[in-house]
This record gives structure tokens, C-alpha cells and sequence, in this order.
């Protein structure tokens, strides 16, 4: 017996919302951040200053954002990476790196939030950061000081620039930060989250790459994407069928 003209109608209406849900997440990927120096789309530089040039190619910061990721007290955010005397360069090269990731890099579209703060509407949380990368950053700042776990707040900025607050006292690193995952998880807020896996696995995000051999980070980005979609799909599509499962009822 066929289908009275408005149950027809629903079932048209649910079938065009699941092929809208079944739609890939292209905003996922190959974006920027809403942030304080992003470009609004990522594009080619002709040049991007030192530890900043793997991304040349494909970048979400422009030339003078790479040039102040290098400085100690940069334009960029007033951060004074020697708050705790200075610190050592083998360490600094981290710091450095991951403001280059930060600001350049456009294979971070599935790990986006937004945020509601007045120098950022966005921001990464938990990128699955590569193992190795993590304990090397751990390993090269062991004997650099700090005083603070979290980095991100909590800071004396009276002088334009941060400073310790004066109940927080300076030790080495591995006293605040005791384990690599400790350091990477907590020192930006969980901005990045040590994965299990490794270099050159296609499931972590590499904060070192040599741009020669191309940009790991885009398949990375792509596999995150592409699962984010398939779970939203899954959920959509199960929503769907209850809906046109219930129209059915009410309507025989």
C-alpha cells in the first residue's frame, strides 16, 4: 500500500538531512585559527625565518610572525621565556618550535575550539602530539628553570612582560614538570596531548619535519577528520532512523 503524500514528504525531508550530515568536514581541514597573528586562510611565504620554514609553502602566520617567534620578548605575546634566569638554548629551540607550529601551522583544523577570551576566539586542544617529539622537549629542558606548571595563566605581567608571582619559586624543570607528558599536557592548558604513537605514523602531529620529504601534519589532520566525520555521521544517522521510525508510527 503506498505511503499517504506527507509521510512521503517527512521521509524525503530525514532522507536529505542524512545525506547533509554524510557531507565531509572540509572546515577541518587546511584552516587557521581565529587567533591574534593567523592569516585567515593559510597560503604560501615567500620566506619564513628559521625554525619557522618548514611551513613556507602552506602557512597560517606571515614573515614578521616568524621572525618574533624567535625573539625572547616578542610583539607577539610580551612572553619571557627567562623568567627564571635565562634558558639554555637547547631548550629554547622547543619553545620556539611550538610557537611556529602554533602560528603556522594549517593542519590543526580538527583539534580547533573555540574560546570566549579577549586575544584569541579560538584555540587547539589535545593535538596528539608526536611521542618523540614530546620527550626530546622534556629531555633538552630538564636542567632550564621555571616556576610555574601552567603557562598559560598566573603570571605577574605588572612590567609588560611575565614574571613569577611571588609566592612561586624557581626550580628546574623536571621539578614542576617530572615526566614528559607532564610537561606537554599541562604547560599550555592541554593544548597538546602526548600520543602513543610515533614519528612518521600518520597519527601524530610531528612539531619537527624536514619540509623536503613534504608536510607529515596534512595526513595526520586528514585521518583525525575523516574519523571525526564517520563518528558524526554514525550519530546523525542513528538520530535519523529514530526520527523516521517515530514519523511512521504517528502517521499510521
Amino acid at each position: 500500500m503506498a505511503l499517504p503524500m506527507t509521510t512521503q514528504l517527512l521521509l524525503l525531508l530525514v532522507w536529505v538531512a542524512a545525506l547533509r550530515a554524510a557531507l565531509p568536514r572540509t572546515d577541518l581541514l587546511n584552516v587557521c585559527m581565529d587567533a591574534k597573528h593567523h592569516k585567515q586562510k593559510p597560503g604560501p611565504e615567500d620566506t619564513l625565518h628559521e625554525q619557522c620554514s618548514p611551513w613556507k609553502e602552506n602557512s597560517c602566520c606571515f614573515l614578521n610572525t616568524s621572525q618574533e617567534a624567535h625573539k625572547d620578548i616578542s610583539y607577539l605575546y610580551g612572553f619571557n621565556w627567562d623568567h627564571c634566569g635565562t634558558m639554555e638554548a637547547v631548550c629554547k629551540r622547543h619553545f620556539i618550535q611550538d610557537t611556529c607550529l602554533y602560528e603556522c601551522s594549517p593542519n590543526l583544523g580538527p583539534w580547533i575550539q573555540q574560546v570566549d577570551q579577549s586575544w584569541r576566539k579560538e584555540r587547539i586542544l589535545d593535538v596528539p602530539l608526536c611521542k618523540e617529539d614530546c620527550q626530546r622537549w622534556w629531555e633538552d629542558c630538564r636542567t632550564s628553570y621555571t616556576c610555574k606548571t601552567n603557562w598559560h595563566k598566573g603570571w605577574n605581567w605588572t612590567s609588560g612582560f611575565n614574571q613569577c608571582p611571588v609566592e612561586a619559586a624557581c626550580h628546574p624543570f623536571d621539578f614542576y614538570f617530572p615526566t614528559p607528558e607532564a610537561l606537554c599536557n599541562e604547560i599550555w592548558s592541554h593544548s597538546y596531548k602526548v600520543s602513543n604513537y610515533s614519528r612518521g605514523s600518520g597519527r601524530c602531529i610531528q612539531m619537527w619535519f624536514d619540509p623536503a620529504q613534504g608536510n607529515p601534519n596534512e595526513e595526520v589532520a586528514r585521518f583525525y577528520a575523516e574519523a571525526m566525520n564517520r563518528a558524526g555521521l554514525s550519530g546523525a544517522c542513528s538520530l535519523l532512523l529514530c526520527l523516521a521510525l517515530t514519523l511512521l508510527w504517528l502517521l499510521s
